[in-house]
């Protein structure tokens, strides 16, 4: 079936079932960023295949909302689907729920699957509902009715993260979190989501690409827990240690049966942005519910020192691989026969060659010219090219590594460039690096420092429509919460930065029809020295690549802003060189070298 087939079908049971409204968003039953084959019904129903959007289908409307990441590539992939594409934050655009608010008729039925839906918007779904005296169906996968193909729920093997790369061992953390509770006075706090889960038990997997955790839900009371997740992801090993642990593994779906038997007793915490709604949905009415924030994010964003130890290790190793590829790239005899996804498989390729890695930390982005400046540009059979012309490739990628998460954008020239391209390339390396090296009192957020990257660009008029930098998890999520470095605050209170919080630093230009640049450093934060001001943090840097200087215009920079890359590619060389072979660590050395006015 095409898109439009599959919207008729959808209808069909609207139609059946007397829904006005059906929506389907872009996640699994535990709001991960990126999730597994049989979750992507959004994808299936339009086409779309980032990882952020929301479908809303009307009897006779259909809509996708998706961030500025994503606005060409919607575009396209939207072209000759009847769906219309709402870019989420511009001007003049409702969002979802004014949609919603428009949309729905007197009495009318608003429907979704609630397990891919959280209780925030949940309970914003019924305050519309309420307002229109109408009705919300939460139980209903109508997509599943007619997805004939539909892909089977993962079960791929569990492991255990060793305690040498953890820093701190499952007990411990459960001692942790049960003060927290104790604190709140609860009694049971449900947690839903994949990589908290994951941290708290030191324990990883392969359901979802490139985000290593197990489909899974646990519950934890003050002496006892249990785990719902398919019993055979687990080795004896690792039953032995949830058994150490006093936490029993039950069916993964048991959970919805057993919220539903809770005893009117309970004080249940739960994280609203985490929970599905059907879970929500399923407590009794006398269990208290405390809803707040989710106290495992913050001590699972501040590393401790094992685990900030391991990033810089892992950082060394993505170095060399990021390093010699780009000698490898520098050097090709034709690059012309290169195509992108060659690229993408040759990066992954060096990456293979480490030590402790266990594969990418999410899909590569490798696009050259015009695809740079779609921001998460994925090649494809159909939309591969080669490198057989003037321009600029821009590789994102990363990998996992058992002491580790990396995440690197490079943008190399390849053949000529023009002039605006190399005033381009300048402008987004100095305010990568100027982030780098700001220092700012302990108290400071990422809303607070973002002008430091982004005020070279407002100055000439410009702009990048994405965040400058998201948390990164330690063998975990590339996106990690709850911190970013963004102006624009959104919805919650941005949280300070602490120690040892790992962020990313990418701004970037795309010229639509033309070329993209990106480039990105990951940083650790430190403490800088305390004085009668208060303390002050700065950053390190942790990632060791090359900026390439085929891109860079001098002209376009004083002399402190030379000072910051020439500092930045001595470090580089000092610490990649040795692991390099004879060519490769004489092409670093020029790679690397000082430039001047």
């Amino acid at each position: 079936m095409d898109i439009l087939e599959k919207s008729s079908r959808l209808r069909q049971w609207m139609a059946e079932k007397e829904i006005d409204i059906y929506m389907i968003p872009t996640a699994d039953f535990h709001n991960t960023e990126y999730v597994a084959d049989y979750f992507k019904v959004r994808e299936y129903m339009t086409g779309f295949t980032g990882s952020n959007g929301t479908a809303v289908f009307t009897k006779e409307k259909a809509g996708l909302w998706t961030d500025g990441r994503y606005f060409i590539q919607a575009r396209q992939e939207l072209a000759g689907s009847n769906i219309a594409l709402y870019e989420m934050g511009e001007p003049g655009i409702p969002t979802v729920l004014e949609f919603l608010e428009n949309e729905l008729p007197e009495g009318g039925v608003i429907a979704f699957d609630g397990r891919t839906v959280g209780v925030n918007d949940g309970l914003q779904y019924e305050d519309i509902v309420e307002a229109k005296k109408g009705e919300i169906i939460f139980d209903l996968d109508l997509v599943g009715a007619f997805w004939s193909d539909r892909p089977e729920l993962p079960c791929e093997p569990a492991f255990l993260l060793p305690e040498n790369y953890a820093g701190e061992s499952a007990a411990a953390k459960l001692i942790h979190i049960r003060e927290v509770m104790a604190k709140e006075e609860v009694s049971l706090y449900l947690l839903t989501t994949l990589d908290d889960i994951g941290w708290l038990l030191n324990l990883r997997g392969n359901d979802i690409p490139c985000f290593p955790f197990v489909l899974s839900y646990l519950a934890i009371w003050e002496n006892t827990g249990i785990l719902y997740s398919d019993e055979r992801h687990f080795d004896g090993e690792i039953l032995t240690e949830l058994e150490k642990l006093n936490i029993s593994v039950k069916p993964y779906d048991k959970l919805y049966e057993d919220v539903e038997k809770l005893d009117s007793q309970e004080v249940v915490l739960l994280d609203p942005a985490g929970v599905n709604y059907t879970i929500y949905a399923h407590i009794p009415v006398d269990v208290i519910v405390l809803k707040q924030d989710n106290p495992l994010a913050i001590m699972k964003c501040v590393k401790n020192p094992v685990e900030a130890d391991g990033i810089r290790q892992a950082h060394v190793k993505d170095g060399v691989a990021n390093t010699k590829f780009m000698y490898w790239l520098k050097n090709h005899p034709d690059v012309s026969s290169l195509t992108e996804l060659a690229v993408a498989e040759k990066i992954a390729a060096f990456r293979q060659e480490q030590e402790l890695y266990l594969g990418p930390s999410f899909l590569p982005i490798c696009a050259f010219r015009e695809h740079a400046a779609i921001v998460h540009y994925a090649a494809t059979e159909e939309s591969n090219v080669n490198l057989d012309s003037d321009g600029l490739l821009l590789t994102d990628t990363g990998g996992h590594y058992l002491n580790g998460t990396t995440d690197i954008t490079r943008t190399y020239v390849i053949g000529h460039i023009s002039d605006e391209m190399k005033a381009h390339f300048t402008l987004v390396a100095k305010s990568m690096l100027k982030l780098s090296n700001v220092k700012f009192l302990y108290g400071c957020d990422g809303s607070h420092i973002d002008y430091a990257t982004r005020e070279a660009f407002w100055q000439k008029g410009l702009n990048y429509n994405h965040g400058t930098g998201h948390g990164v998890g330690h063998v975990g999520g590339v996106h990690e919460g709850p911190i970013n470095i963004n102006w624009k605050r959104g919805k919650k209170s941005p949280t300070a930065f602490e120690e040892n919080m790992q962020v990313t630093d990418e701004p970037g230009i795309y010229i639509e029809g033309s070329h993209g640049i990106r480039l990105e450093n990951m940083l650790l934060v430190q403490k800088a020295e305390k004085n009668v001001y208060g303390q002050f943090m700065c950053f390190e840097t942790l990632t060791l690549v090359p900026l390439d200087l085929d891109g860079i215009a001098v002209e376009y920079m004083n002399g402190e802003e030379i000072a910051l890359l020439n500092a930045y590619h001595q470090k580089v060389y000092d610490t990649i060189c040795p692991h390099l072979a004879a060519e490769e660590a004489k092409w670093l050395k020029k790679a690397t070298g000082n430039i001047s006015v």
